[in-house]
């Protein structure tokens, strides 16, 4: 048994202490906003925050999370309105999508730590979060939009 912190909202799950957090998010509580896409924390699909900091939840055991503040793209705002968000969809940066949700939070720990990043920061952050229709110039527009306020 976990008892675990998501978008706050405290969640018990029967789950072995190794279980891939991942797991639990997408399968156990039905937030499928959290993409699976290679299952070795390479990609960056998977990406949530846990107290704050961008990490991979397909290698994050459950045992790391408990305790811990978790949030996913559900819980960045509900409503859809945080500046990322608002300058993902300005920057028509989605094509396939998939990836979306793990470059945002990606992009959403570093504005986090640091609101007006240069891009190098931005570059450097965002290394690791793979998207395969290649919208990296969009997603860096977007960030930079995001950090002035949209």
């Amino acid at each position: 048994m976990a008892t675990l912190t998501i978008n706050g909202t405290s969640h018990t799950v029967d789950v072995a202490p190794d279980t891939p957090l991942l797991w639990v998010i997408r399968e156990h509580l039905q937030l499928t906003g959290t993409k699976f896409g290679c299952g070795q924390a390479l990609c960056g699909a998977c990406t949530v925050h846990l107290d704050g900091n961008a990490i991979r939840s397909c290698q994050t055991p459950v045992s790391q999370a408990t305790g811990k503040r978790i949030t996913t793209i559900e819980g960045l705002s509900p409503e859809g309105k945080h500046p990322l968000q608002v300058a993902w969809i300005a920057e028509q940066v989605p094509q396939c999508g998939y990836c979306q949700s793990g470059q945002i939070m990606q992009a959403a720990a570093l504005l986090a730590k640091t609101p007006h990043p240069t891009d190098e920061q931005i570059v450097q952050a965002m290394q690791g979060n793979i998207c395969r229709c290649a919208t990296y110039l969009r997603i860096k527009r977007a960030i930079k939009r995001a950090a002035q306020g949209v």
